[in-house]
C-alpha cells in the first residue's frame, strides 16, 4: 500500500527496515574480500562438504603437514639416540625400569601424587602461598671500620715504604726533567732575550761639587720650613726660612695673617725631618708683606743673609718652599728683573702692600711664599712672595722681597715686635709724557716731610736720591730704602722745569 505525500506525490516504495520515519532502508551490500588460495587449502571445506561437518561416507584428505625440519636443526636440536616424543598420548604410563638408550625421569622413586615431580599428577589445591611475617630483628649499630692508611687511601692497598719512596724519587725525576726541557724551550723560543746579561754599572758615584744645585739644596733645604695653619674658617699652607738660632722664622705676612686673625687658628712649624713645632707670631709688616714668627726647637739650622745688592740680571738662583703642599720643593732659574716694584692690595682691606722685588723664571707657585731665594753660594737674597700670572699658574714670572730689605724689616721686628718706615707723607699717581714719565703729586698733607720742603701738587716726581722714579710704586719703595730723618734730594717737574728739593723724611 501507497502513501501520499502531502504535496499529493506518491513516494517510491522502498524496501528494508523502518527507521521510525516510515521510510525503509536497503541493506548495506556484502563485501567479501577475495580469499587467499594459501589459506583456502589450508582452512577451507574439503571438496563435496557444504555443511559444518562432513559425512561418514565423505573420504576428507589428510592435512597436509610441515615440511620436515632440515637435518642441521635435526642434529643441533633434536633428541640423540631416542625416538621418544616430547609430548606423550593421553594416560602414557612410563615404564619403572628404563630401557637402554632412555633417560630415566627425573621424579622415580619420589611419591607418584607429588606435583612438582610427576607432571602426570592430579592439580591438588595447597595452602596459602603468603604465610605469617618472620619477626623482625633490630638493627644493630654499626662499628666503625678500621680507618685507611695513606698508602691505602692513594692506592688502595697497602704500599711498602721502599716502593713509595721510589715512586716519589721517579716523580721527582719526572718533574725536573720537564721542567729543564720547559726552560731549554723558552730559551729557544724567543731569541730576544738573554738572561745572561749584566749590566754595567759606573764604578765612581756621580760628581756634586761645591756649589752645584744639589750641594746648595742639601745644605740650605734644613733651614727651609712648612708653614702651616688651621682654624675653625681658614686652612693653609706656606714656607718660611730660619733666620735665628732662637727659633725666629721669617716669612710672608699674608701667610700668617689668617692665623693671626682668627684667635681659633693654630700655626705651627714643620721642618724637613718632621719635627712639628707650634709657633706664635713675634711681629708682622703688611706694607712690605713681612712676618716673623718663633718655634722653640734645639740647635737648628740658621740660613745666613747675602747681599742681594751684588746680584745681577742673570745669575743663578734657586727656589725651595713648599708649593701646592709639597714640602722640600727645590726649583732653579736666574735673576730676570732687579728693583722691579710690585704693589699687591692689602689682606681685608689693609694697607696696600709695596716692595723692591727680584724678578726670577725659577717656578713659584701657591706655597712658595715665605720661601728662600738663595744664590749659587747658598745665601739668602730674597723672600719668596708673589706671581705675575694670568692663569694662575707659574708662568716664569716669580717675584722675591729683596733680601737686603727682608734683613732690616725682620731684625727690626725682633727686636721690637713691630717696624716703621721713611715716608714723603704725598699721595701720588702714575703718569707718562712723550718726554718724561714719573708720580705725580695729588695731594700734600700739611705737616708732612713734602709739605715742609715745598712740595706742590701737580709735581712729577722723576728721581729720588740715586734711584729713578717711572710710577708711583716705585716711589714708594725709592723712600724706604733710606732712614728716618735722612734728607734726600727730590728731583720733580714742575711747570715745564726741572727742580731740585732736599726733603727731610719723616715716619709713616
Amino acid at each position: 500500500m501507497s502513501q501520499q505525500s502531502p504535496n499529493g506525490q506518491t513516494p517510491t516504495p522502498v524496501s528494508g527496515v523502518d527507521d521510525g520515519a516510515h521510510r525503509r532502508l536497503r541493506p548495506r551490500p556484502l563485501v567479501q574480500p577475495p580469499v587467499d588460495p594459501t589459506y583456502a587449502t589450508a582452512f577451507g571445506r574439503p571438496s563435496g562438504v557444504e555443511g559444518a561437518f562432513a559425512a561418514r561416507h565423505v573420504q576428507v584428505p589428510p592435512v597436509q603437514s610441515a615440511p620436515p625440519p632440515p637435518e642441521s636443526l635435526v642434529t643441533a636440536f633434536g633428541r640423540q639416540g631416542s625416538g621418544e616424543l616430547l609430548q606423550r598420548p593421553p594416560g602414557h604410563q612410563p615404564a619403572s625400569t628404563p630401557e637402554a638408550g632412555v633417560d630415566p625421569v627425573f621424579w622415580d622413586g619420589e611419591p607418584a601424587a607429588d606435583p612438582w615431580r610427576d607432571p602426570a599428577a592430579g592439580a591438588v589445591i595447597g595452602p596459602p602461598a603468603v604465610g605469617e611475617d618472620p619477626p623482625v630483628e633490630e638493627e644493630k649499630p654499626q662499628e666503625p671500620g678500621p680507618q685507611l692508611s695513606v698508602p691505602e687511601l692513594l692506592f688502595g692497598r697497602r704500599v711498602k715504604p721502599a716502593a713509595l719512596a721510589l715512586l716519589m724519587a721517579a716523580a721527582l725525576l719526572v718533574g725536573a726533567a720537564g721542567g729543564l726541557v720547559g726552560w731549554l724551550i723558552g730559551r729557544a723560543g724567543n731569541p730576544l732575550t738573554d738572561s745572561t746579561v749584566t749590566l754595567a754599572e759606573v764604578e765612581a758615584g756621580k760628581e756634586r761639587p761645591a756649589g752645584s744645585v744639589s750641594d746648595i739644596a742639601k745644605r740650605v733645604t734644613p733651614s727651609v720650613v712648612s708653614i702651616e695653619f688651621k682654624g675653625a674658617n681658614v686652612a693653609g699652607v706656606g714656607s718660611g726660612v730660619v733666620i735665628e738660632s732662637g727659633g725666629y722664622i721669617l716669612t710672608n705676612d699674608h701667610v700668617v695673617a689668617p692665623a693671626a686673625q682668627d684667635a681659633s687658628a693654630k700655626l705651627s712649624a714643620v721642618f724637613t725631618d718632621g719635627t712639628r713645632a707650634q709657633a706664635r707670631v713675634v711681629g708682622r709688616d703688611p706694607k712690605t708683606d713681612l712676618a716673623v714668627i718663633k718655634v722653640e726647637v734645639t740647635n737648628p739650622t740658621v740660613l745666613q743673609f747675602g747681599n742681594s745688592d751684588e746680584l745681577q740680571v742673570g745669575d743663578s738662583v734657586i727656589a725651595i718652599g713648599s708649593p701646592l703642599q709639597l714640602s722640600n720643593t727645590v726649583t732653579e732659574g736666574i735673576v730676570s728683573a732687579l728693583h722691579r716694584p710690585v704693589t699687591a692690595a692689602g689682606e681685608n682691606g689693609g694697607p696696600q702692600v709695596t716692595y723692591d722685588a727680584i724678578q726670577t723664571d725659577a717656578a713659584i707657585n701657591p706655597g712658595n711664599s715665605g720661601g728662600a731665594l738663595v744664590d749659587s753660594r747658598g745665601a739668602l737674597v730674597g723672600i719668596n712672595s708673589s706671581i705675575r700670572t694670568e692663569t694662575g699658574g707659574s708662568v716664569g714670572l716669580g717675584f722675591a722681597i729683596s733680601g737686603n730689605q727682608a734683613r732690616k724689616i725682620g731684625q727690626e721686628l725682633i727686636r721690637s715686635g713691630s717696624v716703621k718706615h721713611a715716608d714723603m707723607n704725598v699721595n701720588v699717581k702714575s703718569v707718562s709724557a712723550e718726554t718724561s714719565e714719573g708720580a705725580q703729586v695729588q695731594n700734600v698733607p700739611a705737616g708732612g716731610a713734602a709739605a715742609a720742603a715745598g712740595v706742590q701738587e701737580g709735581d712729577v716726581i722723576t728721581k729720588v736720591g740715586g734711584r729713578m722714579v717711572r710710577n708711583a710704586a716705585e716711589l714708594v719703595v725709592a723712600v724706604r730704602e733710606h732712614e728716618i730723618g735722612e734728607t734726600v734730594q727730590v728731583v720733580l717737574a714742575r711747570q715745564g722745569r726741572e727742580l731740585k728739593i732736599d726733603v727731610t723724611l719723616k715716619s709713616d
